[in-house]
């Protein structure tokens, strides 16, 4: 049933112009690139996406813009926070938009226990219109979301997967021992996506396939045919490039090197700041190596 989110996803950029205004003419630019790329879904307003610093009416257009351009691919939207009764609100403010799924992140900041982890997206899951898609990334949140939480979230019929971003490789073979048979397990790390999925992972939501696109999703219809050494190949030609993409905060790597490609601009609004000219020199170095391995 939910075969839609497997593969690879685009956790997709927001392109900015020199006053920091919500760039659609380039925002059409990424969806189409990712889609022409052979994107699985798109992930709308996620972290990537700068979800934080976006507004209840651009967080709209943002996605219906995604919608004019985009005929036919699943699109995830992200609503999430650390406020439960103001996420709840958030989703009854886009019930009439067009969407497929909703990716949640596990609150932060005030650092609830297993317990509250646990009511906060069952709360967000009775009332959710669509399918939940949780977000478990205790290096931006603070409080990892246990597997054995996982799993009992995993019950909950409009909870469907979780984008697994730990990086912790024993939790991800918990959550598969633990949680329903048909629960997705789905990468959070690009770098980790090939070993996720050969415990059982379904895919990945991806940064790099913002601008890697092509790169991303053949590691991953690789991997998902066993065909290991061929992902393998493609996988460490990225290595040094997936790196550079946390170096300043995300997205400024991936919008450095998008900005490269001519995607779009490499603008991110405060507090994130545009790559620096070490790190610039760092991705131009990497994608030649990308472009042209020796």
């Amino acid at each position: 049933m939910y075969d839609k989110f497997k593969g690879t996803g685009v956790a997709l950029v927001t392109p900015f112009d020199s006053n920091l205004k919500v760039n659609f003419d380039e925002l059409e630019k990424v969806v189409t690139h990712t889609i022409s790329e052979g994107i699985d879904y798109l992930v709308v307003q996620g972290t990537t996406g700068e979800s934080v610093t976006t507004n209840e009416n651009e967080k709209i257009e943002i996605l219906n813009k995604v919608n004019q351009v985009n005929t036919d691919k699943p699109v995830v939207i992200g609503i999430g926070g650390n406020d439960t009764r103001k996420v709840l609100s958030q989703i009854d403010a886009l019930s009439g938009e067009s969407f497929d799924a909703i990716l949640s992140v596990c609150p932060y900041y005030n650092k609830p226990s297993q317990n509250g982890l646990i009511n906060h997206f069952t709360v967000i899951a009775d009332k959710a219109p669509k399918p939940i898609i949780l977000y478990n990334v205790p290096g931006r949140t603070s409080v990892n979301l246990s597997a054995e939480s996982t799993g009992v979230l995993s019950q909950h019929p409009n909870i469907i997967g979780v984008k697994e971003a730990s990086g912790n490789f024993k939790q991800a073979v918990e959550i598969i021992k633990l949680s329903s048979d048909d629960f997705l397990l789905i990468s959070g790390d690009d770098f980790l996506t090939l070993p996720l999925i050969s415990i059982g992972a379904v895919g990945v939501i991806s940064v790099l396939a913002n601008a890697l696109t092509n790169e991303m999703c053949n590691i991953v219809n690789y991997a998902i045919n066993n065909q290991h050494s061929d992902a393998q190949r493609i996988l460490y030609t990225i290595t040094r490039m997936n790196e550079l993409m946390y170096a300043e905060g995300n997205p400024t790597g991936v919008k450095f090197l998008m900005e490269i490609l001519g995607i779009c601009s490499g603008e991110v609004r405060p507090p994130l700041y545009k790559a620096s000219s070490e790190l610039q020199a760092k991705i131009k170095s990497a994608l030649l190596e990308i472009k042209n391995p020796a």
